[in-house]
């Protein structure tokens, strides 16, 4: 896994939707879960998203959380 797409998620934010503007990795694990049982929307955030499910249902959100802090502190 690239560290790029992990930075991505723990810096982009979401561009649509019930949680529009807010940190993709900050999603609540029921939204994913919904969007899921929905359909991925098609390309890149899709993907992500699905990564960000995958990520934070096997208990490892917090390896998103110190990219998460480098980039609000300036780094």
């Amino acid at each position: 896994m690239q560290t790029e797409v992990l930075r991505e998620l723990a810096t982009q934010r979401m561009p649509f939707g019930k949680y529009q503007g807010v940190i993709m990795a900050d999603i609540p694990i029921a939204y994913l879960v919904w969007m899921q049982n929905k359909g991925w929307p098609n390309g890149p955030i899709g993907e992500k998203l699905a990564l960000l499910l995958e990520i934070k249902h096997n208990g490892l959100g917090y390896l998103l959380t110190p990219l998460k802090e480098r980039d609000d502190s300036g780094y």
